[in-house]
């Protein structure tokens, strides 16, 4: 529940996939745990902390696209450098914007270009911590600001 994981029916577990909300542009990365989702018409039922950070708590079923990013054993994490992603975006204006509405707060951000496949994001990330532990404290205080936030390997 609480991390980026996804059921799927047929994808191999240890499966990396980005998940897109088109009606937003939010991103979210997950890992295939489980299997299903067994209600039809859909293809993918999101852990609760994935479907967070898409946008889809309130409605519980939204429009999605997937692109798989990694087959299993072949994911190269960093290791020991983390950071804390506040939001991807399809769009560059409103990462920047995101970036600037977190500057106005002092948090300081940047936003990083990342190609995945044909596609191109713009994330918006603050802080590098040596590991997942030494970034909740900061997580929790961007949380309270009311940002969803996700701390990710960098």
């Amino acid at each position: 529940m609480r991390q980026m994981t996804a059921a799927h029916r047929s994808l191999p577990f240890d499966t990396w996939v980005l998940v897109e909300n088109p009606d937003t542009g939010r991103t979210v990365e997950v890992r295939i745990n489980d299997r299903g989702p067994f209600a039809e018409g859909r293809i993918l039922d999101l852990s609760y902390a994935a479907a967070r950070v898409v946008g889809a708590v309130a409605s519980g079923v939204i429009p999605v696209r997937l692109r798989v990013i990694a087959t299993p054993g072949h994911r190269n994490e960093p290791r020991g450098a983390f950071t804390i992603q506040l939001g991807a975006f399809a769009d560059e204006a409103r990462a920047t914007a995101l970036e600037r509405e977190l500057a106005g707060k002092g948090v300081g951000a940047g936003v990083r270009r990342a190609e995945i496949g044909d596609r191109v994001l713009y994330r918006v990330r603050a802080g590098r911590f040596a590991s997942r532990a030494d970034a909740g404290p900061y997580a929790r205080r961007l949380a309270t600001l009311g940002y969803t936030v996700l701390v990710t390997p960098e």
